[in-house]
């Protein structure tokens, strides 16, 4: 069988008699060329089987491949399912496709963005990657980078004013000095488990989320006067249901029982109402529940929580502009407190 012949832009531009120049505008500048040339010349190509310049090889060579790795903090399998992140991956990839950018989506639990870092344009990173050593290639690499909602003196981030929500909501769970408090964390420990935090690691609070609304709670709480038992606070290692409940188990049935639980996000709060009602207790009366986040579940359950609402979709828009303009800019997205029935 007798070998496809492999041209190259050099030698299809010799095989039709035209210059190498002329056969890349046919493919690149339409503009340069009559509309009749073009056509001729890429008949040509298309029957003796070239489908134009190679683009791999043009984007290495002007360094410029029009692709955004996401570095995601978790798996891939599990962020797309997390409707937090995938509402920050909707605004992300609306801002890209309008720019004609691909998304390519890299896992926080791999060990080097430099198996990617010369193929891609940068990165958008989406809160503190698990592997500790990307943190450190993010802020090392030559390429462009965004955070969101951590820094790491990049000078391009976007991220909501989590100490101080925190500290808003948890004063609106607290009533009284008498209170008995309960906080279910997400990732306050390096850890796999669903366990009792007793003592924390020394963290940067600018860096992890969960550690700034843990500052915040503690806030509201020392300033309402109010004692905050040593065994009462949880460590969730991924934001799903079934590690949730386990922590709302052991919470809910310490003794004395908690009459505030603190959650640091909605799907937290979710699992917790569902437990606070197969106990056969009442919300509010009972206990009292905040969330965090403000998904779209977390406003239409029974009852409606109260919670911190960000934008995720326009976070992730605003990553995504502040890499498109090559922007330096810190930036704060509002949020607002959803008044429900939880508390």
């Amino acid at each position: 069988m007798k070998n496809k012949k492999v041209w190259t832009l050099k030698s299809i531009a010799n095989e039709i008699g035209v210059s190498n120049a002329t056969v890349s505008n046919a493919f690149n500048r339409p503009d340069q060329l009559s509309k009749k040339r073009r056509e001729e010349i890429l008949a040509s190509c298309q029957k003796l089987g070239y489908s134009g310049p190679n683009k791999a090889a043009q984007s290495l060579r002007s360094g410029k491949f029009n692709i955004v790795a996401l570095v995601l903090p978790d798996s891939v399998e599990y962020m797309i399912t997390d409707p937090v992140a995938s509402d920050f991956v909707k605004g992300v990839s609306s801002v890209l496709e309008k720019n004609k950018v691909s998304l390519l989506l890299f896992s926080g639990i791999s060990d080097n963005i430099n198996s990617v870092a010369d193929f891609v344009d940068g990165f958008i990173c989406y809160g503190s990657p698990r592997n500790s050593e990307l943190i450190e290639q993010l802020r090392t690499t030559a390429k462009k980078v965004v955070t969101a909602d951590f820094d790491i003196d990049r000078k391009a981030s976007v991220g909501i004013e989590n100490e101080k929500a925190a500290y808003e909501i948890a004063k609106l769970g607290i009533h009284s000095k008498g209170d008995d408090i309960a906080i279910l964390g997400l990732r306050l420990l390096d850890s796999s488990l669903t366990c009792r935090v007793y003592d924390l690691p020394n963290s940067d609070s600018q860096s992890s989320i969960s550690h700034q609304r843990l500052n915040g709670y503690n806030k509201a709480i020392k300033e309402l006067n109010v004692n905050l038992r040593a065994d009462r606070v949880w460590n969730i290692p991924e934001n799903k249901h079934h590690f949730a409940l386990i922590a709302a188990r052991e919470a809910l049935t310490s003794i004395p029982r908690p009459n505030v639980l603190l959650c640091m996000s909605d799907l937290i709060a979710l699992a917790a109402i569902k437990e606070i009602n197969a106990m056969g207790l009442q919300i509010p009366e009972d206990i009292r529940v905040v969330g965090f986040d403000g998904i779209d579940e977390a406003l239409r359950s029974t009852p409606s929580i109260t919670t911190v609402h960000q934008n995720n979709v326009k976070k992730g828009v605003k990553a995504a502009e502040l890499f498109i303009e090559r922007a330096t800019d810190s930036v704060m997205i509002p949020y607002h407190i959803e008044h429900g029935g939880s508390c």
